[in-house]
């Protein structure tokens, strides 16, 4: 018999923590997510997502042993085709029957708050962190990426999930050839005395988070499911991420003074966080500063990508692409790039980045569950 435990108290929020670290312990590739940064998603004071949403978590137990875990929620912010709620931050047991107990306590939660379907494992906030089931590529995650067992997928799809839409990861080593496209494009765009790139610098990032901000919206806000961002928003982004920016490896490109792209990169932090155990207090901070300071970190993950529409087809992508590059091999240690996970449903992202010559390294996942089982499924939409 499963005995279902809501989260509320303190011993409760760290099982909760606690249980996939067991879980993993003799896998080599996990990496231990820093706790602060799951407890985040579930504090009403820390995730804007509660003002129009609601989340609860579950601890789900065997003989006084837990055997699953998971998180089920509504958010408001979440447009579908039909009321879809979701379900995230899932851990089990390689048991088909508990992972079928669990999938079935979240649809009947979800059912009596009106919903229709479930989308999962998703996050109670933005697609950047914890969004999908690892499929293919079962190595170190990146730094707030999910990363699961083989046989989740067979939890999921044995118990009637869909992929909704698969999460592509492209990386290329940087010292590799960069594409002749992408050359002659910067010598055409090297030449207009108007154009320029510049990388971005800590001392100036109230400049750059509007340049961010202009370009983001301009590019990405109107085009399928993107949306407007706010500057003083972005500020507070770009300041609280001011302790890992590498000065190198961000890039901006002007028309005269006016931004018209943009190509942010970070270090993966988990090839420095991997050493933490999922604890940051102060010992914990002052051990990351000392790693970040002295051991090599030889990844980079590209966060964002964009060209404001009246630059788009002209080749500045490859203007930046390569003035960008030329730099980073001078100046940093990284010898891979790995994109954060680009849709399926975006086909305009996927052609740049097998332009670059990536190769796909990693699959996640998004799965949606209709509770009409009679109702026909529908992938995303296509893009553009």
């Amino acid at each position: 018999m499963i005995i279902v435990e809501q989260v509320q108290n303190q011993l409760q929020k760290r099982e909760f923590l606690e249980f996939p670290a067991r879980l993993y312990q003799h896998d080599k590739n996990y990496i231990r997510p820093l706790n602060k940064n799951i407890e985040e998603i579930f504090d009403p004071e820390k995730n804007k997502f509660f003002k129009n949403g609601e989340c609860e978590r579950f601890l789900f137990k065997k003989n006084n042993k837990t055997v699953g875990k998971v998180a089920v929620f509504v958010n408001g912010c979440y447009e579908q085709k039909q009321p879809t709620g979701g379900i995230g931050f899932f851990d089990c047991i390689n048991d088909q029957e508990t992972a079928n107990f669990i999938f079935d306590y979240c649809k009947n939660r979800l059912q009596e708050k009106g919903m229709e379907a479930m989308d999962g494992p998703i996050n109670f906030g933005e697609r950047d962190k914890f969004w999908g089931l690892l499929t293919e590529g079962f190595i170190e995650p990146l730094f707030g990426m999910n990363y699961n067992f083989p046989y989740y997928k067979d939890l999921f799809e044995n118990y009637g999930f869909q992929i909704y839409f698969e999460q592509l990861c492209f990386t290329r080593p940087v010292f590799a050839e960069v594409s002749r496209i992408f050359t002659i494009a910067h010598e055409k765009n090297r030449r207009n005395p108007a154009i320029s790139a510049q990388p971005i610098k800590k001392n100036n990032l109230p400049k750059f988070a509007k340049d961010f901000t202009e370009v983001y919206n301009k590019a990405w806000a109107s085009h399928g499911e993107g949306k407007h961002l706010e500057e003083a928003k972005v500020l507070k982004m770009f300041k609280t991420m001011k302790p890992i920016i590498n000065e190198h490896i961000s890039w901006f490109v002007y028309e005269n003074e006016k931004p018209i792209a943009m190509w942010i990169n970070i270090p993966d932090v988990n090839q420095w966080s991997k050493y933490l155990n999922g604890k940051f207090g102060i010992f914990e901070k002052l051990k990351f500063l000392f790693l970040k300071r002295f051991k090599k970190n030889e990844k980079m993950v590209g966060l964002v990508f964009g060209v404001v529409p009246e630059w788009q087809k002209k080749g500045i992508d490859g203007y930046m692409i390569w003035e960008g590059t030329q730099h980073l091999r001078k100046h940093t240690d990284f010898t891979i790039t790995e994109l954060q996970w680009i849709g399926d449903f975006n086909p305009k992202m996927i052609k740049i980045a097998e332009a670059l010559d990536t190769t796909v390294t990693r699959k996640l996942a998004t799965y949606r569950y209709l509770f009409d089982r009679n109702k026909e499924f529908e992938r995303h939409e296509i893009l553009g």
